[in-house]
């Protein structure tokens, strides 16, 4: 199990290392213009910081794989991080509307990669929680 969370770690690296281009790609300096300086700024604050907290989501998965299968502390974060996730995919159905995607092929795909993703990442961490409580008792 714990070779899963070295490639989550990877993965999530790389996807918090993704939203430096956000601003650039979807084209924020023109899209964002119409909103109020602090919707603009919100924006770039908040991605930051999502984008920090997946790196450090990352990081956990890469240096504390052991302790996140093995501890009772590790269990429980776990089962925050699948739950988040869960929820993460929930949204990516029912968050965004499917007319951002249906019939786009580039982004079709990107969507159908994010749902694996999550997908992947909910299952890994919630697996990890329920086989570990049951071992418990």
């Amino acid at each position: 199990m714990e070779i899963h969370f070295k490639i989550i770690g990877i993965l999530l690296i790389l996807l918090a290392l993704a939203h430096a281009v956000f601003p650039r790609y979807f084209n924020w300096d023109e899209e964002l213009k119409s909103l109020s300086l602090i919707n603009r700024q919100m924006m770039t604050v908040h991605t930051f910081f999502i984008a920090l907290v997946v790196f450090l989501m990352g990081i956990l998965c890469l240096t504390s794989a052991h302790e996140l299968v093995s501890s009772g502390l590790g269990q429980k974060v776990c089962l925050g991080l699948g739950l988040f996730w869960a929820v993460r995919l929930y949204f990516q159905f029912f968050g965004y509307s499917p007319d951002l995607w249906k019939g786009k092929r580039f982004e079709t795909t990107v969507h159908v990669l994010f749902a694996f993703l999550w997908s992947y990442l909910s299952f890994i961490f919630l697996a990890t929680y329920f086989v570990n409580m049951q071992a418990t008792f």
